[in-house]
């Protein structure tokens, strides 16, 4: 009997230790990190490997990416005990070889089903939307830096976006790619040689290994991050691009209405101010 509680809370921590870290990873991309970053980061912390970037070095500077690596830290090390008790609890006791083998069998069933749940696509977009509005919800994790600055309020952000090979963005200049069309702006450009260009233009071409810094809708954000090169990521752009033209559209109209009612404020306030008797 100890043996299956042991098997289980085996599989209890890994599954917990992906969910924190998937946690992370999405708390650290609403300050602002890149998801490849916030993702290398948050692994980064939670397993001790301690790698030395930029990136890293974004973290320590920044109090709110601070805080959610300290938390990971210490995550880290109740977890890692409690896996090794949980292992050593798996094999006592006077079970038979058989047995035994028949629990290292469940907990490498079980090692494999949520390795193939961290790497699938679906369920990391399913899980990071659920625990992106909670975090929204419930904690103020998107206060930046710069917010201030920029009076994000609502839905609209700034995030950066790295680019890889196969996505959508690669190899393509910014006008070819019109993501603007899509409501998304991009501030600036950083190469993978550190070089950085600040407000590009549209011939600016987009390269595999750059970060985009960029402004927008954050739901729109993310899909764009987890855009993929081919058909379907035209496709999503076509989309995204006629979502874009009814939502100024609906803009304009209520920036219409909007003046005619200040116009009609305005006439009413000189009638009132008019001497009586005068024509």
């Amino acid at each position: 009997m100890i043996g299956i509680i042991g098997v289980i809370a085996v599989l209890v921590v890994l599954g917990l230790s992906l969910v924190i870290t998937r946690l992370a990873t999405v708390a650290l991309t609403l300050t602002g990190m890149s998801r490849e970053s916030a993702r290398f980061q948050a692994r980064s912390a939670f397993t001790g490997t301690g790698f030395t970037t930029s990136e890293a070095e974004q973290v320590v500077r920044h109090p709110v990416r601070r805080r959610i690596v300290m938390m990971l830290m210490i995550l880290r090390s109740a977890g890692l005990v409690t896996i090794i008790v949980s292992l050593i609890l798996s094999f006592v006791g006077p079970a038979a070889g058989t047995q035994k083998l028949f629990r290292l069998a469940w907990i490498g069933g079980g090692v494999l089903v949520l390795w193939l749940l961290a790497r699938s696509r679906a369920v990391d977009r399913v899980v990071s939307r659920l625990i992106e509005r909670a975090l929204r919800r419930w904690t103020d994790l998107d206060v930046r830096d710069y917010a201030s600055l920029l009076r994000l309020s609502g839905p609209y952000t700034v995030m950066e976006l790295h680019v890889d090979e196969d996505d959508w963005l690669a190899e393509k200049p910014l006008h070819e790619c019109d993501v603007q069309g899509e409501g998304v702006l991009v501030l600036g450009i950083l190469r993978a040689d550190g070089t950085y260009l600040g407000a590009p233009r549209g011939q600016t071409q987009v390269h595999a290994g750059d970060t985009l810094i960029v402004y927008g809708r954050g739901e729109l954000l993310a899909e764009l991050d987890e855009r993929r090169a081919g058909g379907a990521g035209d496709r999503a752009h076509a989309a995204a691009v006629d979502a874009q033209q009814r939502a100024l559209a609906a803009q304009d109209r209520a920036e219409a209405r909007s003046e005619r009612q200040r116009r009609r404020a305005e006439r009413d306030d000189a009638s009132a101010d008019e001497p009586e008797g005068a024509s």
